[in-house]
């Protein structure tokens, strides 16, 4: 004879926290679509578009010195406003809202359908293995997604302020960040894959 292993069967207090969790993932991700919703509406007529930017050695004047004199500071992010956006730039704009609404969806949605099957029962499964390893993995190209056309968008915003004069193309991602989630998104996956094996093995034990 042979015999199932027998499903995890939460608390209620764990029933509890993952209902909370369930709700909260609704609400991060509605306000990561009207937040991206807002900010394509506000650039798309293209007039007076601020963009954040990041500078490299580039020096400006604060007004911190005695009595509010000038000192020269490293200016490191600030906001720009250009009064129109080469088409590509706002293109950029725009496909940087769409991928981070489209990121923050994506983790939310396959986290809560996991979070769903294991208020059933089912911890480790292959439906949850790929719900894991899509969310590790598409956030993790989000976080590389996100910046990279942010800063193609900010480049063109400084092409059309200094009429191709200034030069501070900045193309960069912060690489610990984005190696650690690779990581964790790997070893996540791995995990869940390595469990659902061993939940196979010994559904066929006597």
């Amino acid at each position: 004879m042979t015999a199932r292993t027998e499903q995890y069967r939460p608390s209620r207090s764990d029933l509890a926290g993952m209902w909370m969790f369930l709700v909260a993932g609704a609400i991060i991700a509605l306000w990561a679509v009207a937040g991206s919703v807002l900010r394509i509406i506000e650039v798309l007529p293209n007039h007076d578009v601020q963009v954040p930017a990041e500078f490299a050695g580039t020096v400006a004047e604060a007004p911190i010195g005695p009595d509010g004199a000038s000192v020269p500071v490293a200016l490191d992010r600030a906001t720009i406003t250009a009064e129109t956006l080469p088409a590509l730039s706002l293109a950029s704009l725009v496909i940087e809202q769409v991928v981070a609404a489209a990121t923050v969806v994506v983790v939310v949605a396959c986290l809560v359908m996991l979070s769903w099957s294991v208020m059933r029962g089912r911890v480790f499964s292959r439906r949850n293995t790929t719900l894991v390893t899509i969310a590790g993995f598409t956030g993790l190209l989000g976080y590389a997604a996100v910046p990279f056309f942010a800063n193609m968008a900010a480049n063109g915003a400084f092409a059309r302020i200094s009429e191709h004069t200034f030069d501070n193309v900045v193309m960069s991602v912060d690489l610990a960040p984005l190696m650690l989630l690779g990581f964790i998104a790997a070893l996540a996956a791995v995990v869940f894959s390595i469990g659902d094996r061993m939940r196979r093995d010994t559904e066929g034990l006597v």
